[in-house]
């Protein structure tokens, strides 16, 4: 036997194992429900990751829903594609909080927004949601945890819920099914770069 055919069936035994893994974890899969997803940590691409499961759902035909904290007031290109889909969105548009400087205001347009949300999380007929910068609103006292645990755990059995933003609070990270940290190495901003339209927003 030839070293080339020798690697191949090393290469082959090796990859028989890796299916038989696989194979053995997609069987022992049985549970069907909607996911709870969070994807937080300090690294750019957490909302786009959350849009970017809401694309997907779109693309098999499912109703998504959005909720947008904290931003709200640059064009943003996933509204601009998504709204056209069908995909509701709702936005606190006051911007960054180190913008507005005034608490009372964000709470409210916090509140608001969250009434918003209450009511899709009761609606079956909703696939997929994304509650993009959430944490924030845990996190900043706007919106109380609690009232966030009940509305996520009584929602409908199928329905999927997407949040991001950083620093999780610990409760939502332990109840959640997924949860991805996006971590930072560089960043173009630190380094004097503008953000860029159609990749940074």
């Amino acid at each position: 036997m030839s070293s080339q055919d020798n690697n191949q069936q090393r290469h082959k035994a090796r990859q028989q194992k890796v299916k038989e893994k696989v194979d053995a974890k997609i069987a022992a899969a049985k549970e069907e429900k909607g996911l709870l997803l969070i994807i937080t940590g300090n690294g750019k691409g957490k909302s786009t990751s959350g849009f970017g499961t809401v694309a997907r759902a779109v693309g098999h035909g499912l109703k998504c829903s959005v909720a947008q904290f904290i931003k709200g007031t640059w064009d943003n290109g996933e509204r601009n594609l998504l709204e056209k889909l069908g995909v509701e969105f709702q936005v606190m548009a006051t911007g960054f909080t180190w913008e507005t400087q005034n608490k009372q205001a964000d709470t409210d347009a916090a509140q608001q927004v969250w009434q918003e949300c209450k009511r899709m999380l009761q609606d079956d007929s909703i696939d997929v949601i994304l509650f993009d910068e959430l944490t924030y609103m845990v996190s900043y006292g706007y919106i109380e945890l609690d009232e966030v645990v009940e509305a996520l755990n009584n929602r409908p059995h199928m329905q999927s819920v997407v949040i991001t933003g950083r620093a999780a609070h610990r409760t939502l990270i332990e109840m959640a099914d997924t949860v991805s940290e996006v971590k930072n190495i560089k960043h173009a901003f630190e380094s004097g770069v503008k953000a860029l339209k159609g990749v940074d927003w």
